[in-house]
């Protein structure tokens, strides 16, 4: 039997014992003093040895007691998003607006917490790493950053991922899409054109990406990059791939660029990039440009903008990449951005959807504007997107897809020719 197992069973024996609350103040005291118990016992060669008490305490923790206080929050459905700017000042989001919980913890208690977040992830926090992006057992995604960085206390930020969407038709019925619109854009997936997502932190860019991917064929292998993996793509044939820090010594990392150029090795069908920053746009770009399919997510105000954007960050590939190359690249190879939004009411839902015809004039891309948000519903716009004679091949007949019609009855497939 593991230690780690023994310590377990052994601290929820003292807890029934006892009768203490497991998620209470106690716990970790509780588990301090178990462990004590069981290196006392080790010297005496009755059990193995312990070699790192600090996460053994942590993994135990985890799985005896959760996440203390934040547990509760964790557990609501309704709760998207939980930060801590300071031991007394937890908050919440629930359904896109924040509110301050009563919750008031102590240094302490966010230092072990976090800990225990940690435990399973394999990355770390210190003073040579002072901030930390890593998953969480539930999928949830942790952010911490710890002073020098921040100012006073640590800054602790939980996303969880709450889909209520795993298709274009889920999102047609929380009203995020038009039934039209979600049969455009499932006709364009299945085409194999090129689409982003565009918006602000929290719009649902990972949502839309999830709901897109279900609109590949099944046949399609589908290889995805992600700093931190958030991606729940429900296809047959998925390889996942997330960056890695650098260890202690500074060597191990492994980029965005890296694992892009390592995707292309993989016989993808198609290539999904979690979130695009820096310089990886460039080897995406590059990627895309040679025939392979993909789709991506990208922080920007506009769909104007996430294009502006995608010309601009490639820059920072070198100073041998310029806009010269890059400007038509992205007007050949990006076929239609969808962009999100957070409405007042705090829903999240497309705003717009544009298509990049592949004209350039004076430096500046074309966009063609196939759906825009008026009046509260997303309704057809003039434009049309690029290669007609894709749809035409997949059995899809684009000009009924995108005709100017008030009843459009929700997706639906041409058999293919």
């Amino acid at each position: 039997m593991e230690a780690a197992a023994i310590i377990e069973a052994d601290a929820r024996e003292l807890i029934r014992r006892r009768g203490l609350d497991a998620r209470a103040d106690q716990l970790e005291p509780l588990l301090r003093e178990v462990v004590a118990d069981y290196e006392h016992r080790s010297e005496a060669g009755s059990l193995p040895p312990l070699r790192d008490p600090g996460t053994v305490i942590a993994e135990v923790g985890a799985a005896i007691g959760g996440f203390g206080p934040l547990q509760e929050l964790l557990d609501d459905p309704e709760v998207e998003e939980i930060w801590i700017n300071g031991p007394s000042e937890v908050f919440c989001a629930r359904s896109g607006r924040s509110e301050l919980t009563p919750l008031v913890l102590s240094t302490d208690q966010v230092r072990s917490i976090v800990e225990r977040m940690l435990v399973t992830s394999g990355r770390r926090l210190d003073l040579s790493t002072p901030f930390v992006d890593a998953l969480m057992p539930d999928g949830s995604r942790l952010h911490v950053v710890i002073p020098p960085v921040a100012q006073r206390h640590w800054s602790v930020n939980i996303r969880k991922f709450v889909a209520r969407a795993h298709s274009l038709s889920d999102l047609v019925g929380l009203g995020s899409l038009s039934p039209q619109s979600a049969a455009f854009l499932d006709a364009a997936v299945a085409s194999g054109l090129n689409v982003i997502a565009s918006g602000a932190t929290g719009a649902g860019k990972t949502t839309m990406l999830n709901c897109l991917a279900a609109s590949i064929g099944p046949r399609e292998r589908v290889v995805t990059i992600e700093e931190v993996f958030e991606l729940d793509l429900r296809l047959r044939d998925v390889v996942g791939m997330q960056t890695r820090q650098a260890n202690l010594e500074g060597i191990g990392e492994i980029s965005m660029r890296r694992l892009v150029k390592e995707t292309l090795r993989m016989r993808p069908g198609r290539i999904i990039v979690g979130e695009v920053r820096e310089a990886e746009s460039l080897d995406m770009l590059i990627a895309l440009n040679s025939g392979l399919p993909g789709m991506a997510s990208l922080h920007a105000n506009s769909a104007r903008d996430a294009v502006t954007k995608l010309c601009t960050l490639p820059l920072l590939a070198g100073e041998n990449v310029s806009s010269r190359f890059v400007v038509p690249t992205v007007a050949s190879c990006i076929d239609i951005v969808v962009h999100l939004d957070i409405l007042p009411s705090g829903q999240r839902a497309v705003r717009e959807i544009v298509a990049l015809p592949g004209r350039v004039e004076e430096d500046v891309i074309e966009l063609a504007e196939l759906f825009h948000r008026r009046g509260g519903q997303l309704v057809r716009g003039e434009g049309f997107p690029p290669h007609p004679e894709r749809f035409e091949r997949a059995g899809f007949e684009l000009s009924k897809l995108l005709a100017h019609s008030s009843s459009r009855g929700g997706l639906h497939r041409e058999a293919a020719t």
